[in-house]
């Protein structure tokens, strides 16, 4: 794991005056599970937000397989090879399981989006949409072999979940559980077959036994040798699943490392439960009481 997949170097972030993200750096290595772990408000999101493109640092750099992306937006990045799941579950209410997977396929089409570099300049970004159109009604030999190809991949990725998404393939995304939505994210997310997947805690708002079922999801992925950098509030995942954890807060890296020895830093319990207060001494202690 010598070799980084992503290199996330001095990286900052302010608003109105507040440093929300200040002079991070970390690395992901191939295959590597990397979890951020931190108080609210210690810059979590706001981390992952910038490396996948939802905003734009104020400084630092952010390189994917040699590749800078700082300055792309989302859809650029998610043609790298980022996908991200969110904290608050982002799904296609009237869109069914399979169409809302569908949708992660976006970015891979090529037979289906003529013309697709043109998207970038601002002027000539009718001719990508026209050209879409023109496939859309009339269609192409090309086409219609792309579309064979999302239709087995939307299919791989229902597999993936099947106990859970199998039967509700063709329902409306507005009708399932939380738990299921936050699976048609992940199987959203992993259609795009991305060389680094961003999870926001995916297991927010679930009991116990949906966190199990999402922890042994994740090692799969883990097993496959998927990279994953997770935010995560349920430690006891975290340390199941991750190969190194990053602590912050305030904005900064007050920790890193392997999980267990984490979890015993002296500065990250400090973050988490607060100093430890001295008692109060007693001003005159010869007084009577």
């Amino acid at each position: 794991m010598s070799e980084s997949l992503l290199q996330v170097t001095g990286l900052e972030r302010h608003f109105d005056g507040l440093k929300a993200v200040d002079g991070v750096s970390f690395s992901v290595a191939p295959g590597e599970v990397v979890s951020i772990i931190g108080p609210n408000g210690s810059g979590k999101t706001t981390t992952l937000n910038l490396v996948t493109g939802t905003i734009r640092p104020h400084a630092g750099t952010i390189t994917l397989e040699g590749t800078r992306i700082e300055k792309a937006d989302s859809a650029r990045i998610a043609e790298h090879g980022i996908a991200r799941t969110f904290q608050n579950g982002r799904v296609f209410a009237t869109l069914s399981v399979a169409d809302n997977i569908e949708v992660g396929l976006h970015s891979t089409l090529r037979a289906s989006r003529p013309f697709r570099g043109l998207s970038n300049i601002f002027l000539l970004r009718w001719i990508p949409l026209l050209g879409e159109l023109f496939v859309a009604i009339v269609g192409t030999p090309g086409s219609r072999r792309e579309e064979k190809q999302v239709a087995s991949a939307v299919d791989a990725e229902i597999h993936r979940f099947e106990a859970r998404l199998g039967p509700r393939r063709d329902d409306p995304a507005y009708s399932l559980s939380y738990a299921n939505r936050r699976r048609t994210e992940i199987a959203r997310a992993m259609a795009l077959r991305p060389r680094l997947l961003v999870l926001d805690e995916p297991t927010a708002g679930m009991n116990q036994s949906e966190t199990t079922e999402v922890l042994e999801q994740l090692l799969d992925l883990k097993a496959e040798g998927q990279a994953i950098l997770l935010v995560e509030h349920k430690l006891d995942l975290v340390m199941r699943v991750s190969d190194r954890v990053i602590v912050m807060d305030g904005g900064r890296i007050i920790a890193e490392g392997a999980p267990e020895a984490v979890r015993q830093n002296p500065a990250v319990i400090e973050a988490y439960i607060g100093r430890r207060r001295e008692p109060a001494r007693d001003p005159n202690p010869g007084a009577p009481e």
